[in-house]
């Protein structure tokens, strides 16, 4: 059985596209395609299971349309409809030199070398022009700029990471 801490999510199956099984994809990170793994794990009644690629192109820059091994009617891509999408972990920390997603970080517990434990990342704030980490603090959420700059430390097999936020940016939150 996979467990929901060795993969995260990397977007949802909107629909089925045409009649030959193809479903619609909406990703948040490509890592799909960076890294050599040739299934996607679907969320399937509360269940993670892996489903294998038959083929996969890309509509656009955050669409693709997936074509899974034997499923290969509209009928049975239906049941893929809404379903979420996660990857492997261990995969996606080999796609590190090409970059990954701010994505990958929810679930990695947070520390600053000034301010000690920040607490967990429990989602990423892509909605304004600087990506921010929503972290879990004290029962609050602390929104952190999520920047490569700030970043000292990465324990991928831990999944923790060590900030050096510039002096008086944490205190906003922290301190409150």
């Amino acid at each position: 059985m996979i467990k929901k801490e060795y993969v995260y999510k990397i977007g949802v199956l909107t629909k089925p596209h045409g009649i030959k099984g193809e479903v619609s994809f909406s990703f948040t990170d490509d890592v799909f395609d960076r890294v050599e793994c040739d299934y996607l794990i679907c969320l399937m009644d509360g269940i993670l299971v892996p489903f294998f690629i038959e083929e996969y192109r890309f509509k656009n820059d955050s669409v693709a349309l997936v074509k899974f091994d034997g499923i290969d009617t509209a009928e049975q891509a239906r049941r893929f409809t809404n379903v979420e999408v996660y990857f492997p972990l261990h995969l996606a920390a080999e796609a590190t030199d090409e970059g990954l997603s701010w994505a990958y970080f929810v679930g990695f517990e947070v520390s600053d070398v000034h301010h000690g434990e920040l607490g967990r990342v429990v989602a990423v704030d892509e909605s304004t022009v600087n990506t921010l980490f929503v972290i879990e603090h004290d029962g609050r959420e602390l929104l952190v700029p999520a920047h490569e700059e700030f970043i000292r430390e990465l324990d991928h097999e831990q999944r923790r990471m060590l900030l050096q936020m510039p002096d008086g940016l944490l205190q906003l939150g922290v301190e409150n």
